[in-house]
């Protein structure tokens, strides 16, 4: 039966996440370089390692609040924009900014970063375009926000194949970590579980979108298949051709 509405993940089904981000130590270090100082390469290596302390707080945050009634955009809190940017110029041995301005600062790099960004897989635009053609309507199922995911969009020149809103857990105020984020956005798009199709890389989401009721797809480049997923592909061509056949 064909789906009411195919949801795509970004990160590991759109966009290559080693890619992306090579991409944001490159990308940042051409932003700051000429406003701090520095280097490049220093700024790039610096927010290796920043970025790396600030996901391990992340993953403990997340883990904490996932079922929180009330959602809240770890990364777009000023404490950790601050830290973020802190350690990145203690790295690369850098008085930072303070106050209202490092905030600001942090804010206007990953603004920058984020419209510039070049790391879709080169099956991914290809595929969602045909998807489009076929007839099938598209959204996003993402832990990024909406406001990311349209800038990720827009600079694969895709915006456009994806009809409404883009989920993002910040529009269904609910951290995609378990079954109430799928649940929240089969509510807001009016869709019956049997008419979705979660299409993910991520094992733990497979399984939070099959026990909301969904249809899953997962996404294999890398790894072992995804226990219970109902199908299992390499690329989103064969999604093209799964959904058609």
């Amino acid at each position: 039966m064909k789906p009411a509405i195919v949801f795509l993940d970004d990160g590991g089904v759109l966009h290559d996440n080693e890619r992306r981000a090579a991409e944001w130590r490159r990308l940042i270090g051409e932003y700051l370089t000429p406003r701090l100082g520095g280097t490049p390469d220093a700024w790039g290596e610096a927010n290796r390692i920043a970025f790396a302390d600030q996901w391990a707080r992340y993953e403990d945050w997340s883990a904490e609040h996932a079922l929180d009634d009330e959602y809240v955009d770890f990364f777009m809190l000023a404490e950790e924009n601050s830290r973020w940017l802190t350690d990145m110029c203690r790295e690369v041995g850098i008085a930072p900014p303070v106050g209202a301005k490092c905030v600001a600062l942090a804010a206007a790099t990953q603004r920058y970063v984020r419209s510039r960004v070049d790391s879709a897989f080169t099956d991914a635009g290809p595929a969602v375009r045909a998807l489009t053609s076929a007839g099938f309507v598209l959204a996003t199922a993402s832990g990024e926000t909406s406001a990311e995911l349209d800038s990720y969009l827009v600079a694969m020149d895709v915006r456009t194949c994806f009809s409404g809103r883009l989920y993002g857990p910040d529009l269904v105020r609910a951290h995609k970590a378990s079954p109430r984020y799928y649940e929240r956005i089969l509510y807001d798009t009016a869709t019956s579980p049997s008419d979705a199709i979660f299409v993910d890389d991520n094992p733990k989401a497979i399984g939070w979108a099959a026990e909301a009721g969904a249809r899953t797809v997962h996404v294999r480049r890398h790894g072992d298949p995804a226990h219970g997923a109902d199908h299992t592909i390499s690329n989103l061509f064969e999604l093209v051709d799964l959904l058609q056949t």
